[in-house]
């Protein structure tokens, strides 16, 4: 049985489909936190065999920056697609959040305005930058967050995989950043609303908890670091990934075919609204 705080941490960072979690609490929360970084681990290898992938069938007449550029790519396309693009969202309404401006009046409205206490106009600002981070659409400063963030993303990632690095970068990157979501977790960052889902989760770490992750984060990165290049290390990761993904899809496949050809029970079909384990 799937313990709470794996579903809600894989079913919260991850597209990836997980029952939901029975219960949420405080305890709950917290523990799924602490899961973020192996959570990112997850995502990092996944991402790592997609780019590692393309260098290792890449033939020889191809340009190898453009291999590597290419690979990439297709590193940060998969980590979209399990992210949901979560984080590319958050930043989007984050920096167009940011990008409203505290209301400026002119003539007699600028006395009135001018008669404010200040309190009152940063808690005005502060609801309006509320309002428009919650709102579903993206703005024009948000577009150009992601424009230039996913540029610089490509870019860095290319370059390291020119150096030699690639796989080593992308998984020190992945697992730090799941890091900063357990850090943001803790007592130093209070929720932004009272009704959002950010209270679910605010305040869960401790403090001790999220530094002893930064220091087994650091280490783990240190000891990658230290590889003079990541050749074995791709290899080993698109093995490791063939040896559990290939029985895996085989199983669902064989799975899915036999179930399509068995007619429904009368139990199956009463539990058809809850679940598709049966199709007509």
């Amino acid at each position: 049985m799937i313990p709470d705080s794996v579903r809600l941490a894989v079913g919260t960072l991850t597209a990836v489909r997980v029952p939901a979690p029975r219960r949420v609490n405080r305890a709950v929360a917290r523990n799924a936190m602490l899961l973020a970084p192996l959570v990112g681990i997850g995502l990092a290898l996944a991402a790592a065999v997609a780019m590692d992938g393309v260098r290792i069938v890449a033939t020889a007449h191809r340009p190898i920056t453009s291999v590597d550029f290419l690979a990439a790519a297709l590193a940060l396309t998969v980590l979209t697609l399990l992210t949901r693009a979560l984080h590319l969202d958050g930043l989007a309404d984050t920096v167009d959040g940011l990008g409203v401006k505290a209301e400026t009046s002119t003539g007699d409205n600028a006395q009135l305005t001018s008669a404010v206490p200040d309190r009152e106009v940063n808690d005005s600002l502060r609801a309006r930058r509320l309002a428009v981070m919650r709102a579903p659409d993206i703005g024009a400063f948000g577009v150009v967050a992601l424009v230039f963030t996913v540029l610089l993303q490509a870019a860095a990632l290319t370059t390291c995989i020119v150096s030699g690095y690639g796989t080593i970068a992308l998984l020190t990157a992945v697992v730090t950043g799941r890091l900063a979501v357990t850090w943001c977790c803790t007592s130093m960052v209070p929720a932004a609303r009272a009704d959002g889902l950010g209270v679910v989760v605010a305040g869960t770490v401790p403090r001790r908890a999220a530094a002893a992750l930064t220091v087994a984060t650091l280490a783990g990165a240190a000891a990658l670091g230290a590889l003079d290049d990541d050749h074995g290390l791709r290899v080993i990761i698109v093995l490791m990934a063939s040896v559990v993904l290939m029985p895996s899809m085989t199983g669902i496949w064989i799975s899915k075919m036999m179930t399509s050809k068995l007619p429904c029970s009368n139990s199956c079909k009463a539990a058809a609204p809850f679940s598709a384990a049966c199709t007509k």
